[in-house]
């Protein structure tokens, strides 16, 4: 799966009803691929290619590590602690993709 394929996954899976009142920005550096970022606000998700002017949270990874966590095959805070994913922001929004995104 390329790494465009994966956010579209990830749009398609998008659980609107946990984003309600949410305005926030995700940002995905995948430092063998592209840029991407979520933008979720009041229900809504929105992909797009590029950095984002203001981003709530970014994470680097590479996209091995993006598709095994988008897979369920690795798990986003073993990834962190063994320094495949790093944050920068607001880290404990990170937190939430697993809610706002039903990838089971």
């Amino acid at each position: 799966m390329s790494v465009a394929q994966v956010f579209d996954k990830l749009e398609q899976n998008f659980n609107a009803d946990a984003a309600q009142g949410l305005d926030l920005v995700f940002q995905f550096d995948i430092e063998d691929d592209k840029t991407y970022h979520l933008v979720i606000k009041d229900g809504t998700c929105t992909k797009a290619e590029g950095p984002h002017d203001d981003p709530s949270v970014t994470l680097i990874m590479n996209s091995e590590t993006l598709q095994g966590i988008v897979s369920g095959e690795t798990d986003g805070m073993q990834a962190f602690m063994a320094g495949q994913l790093r944050a920068e922001g607001d880290m404990m929004l990170a937190t939430k993709l697993g809610e706002l995104f039903d990838m089971g």
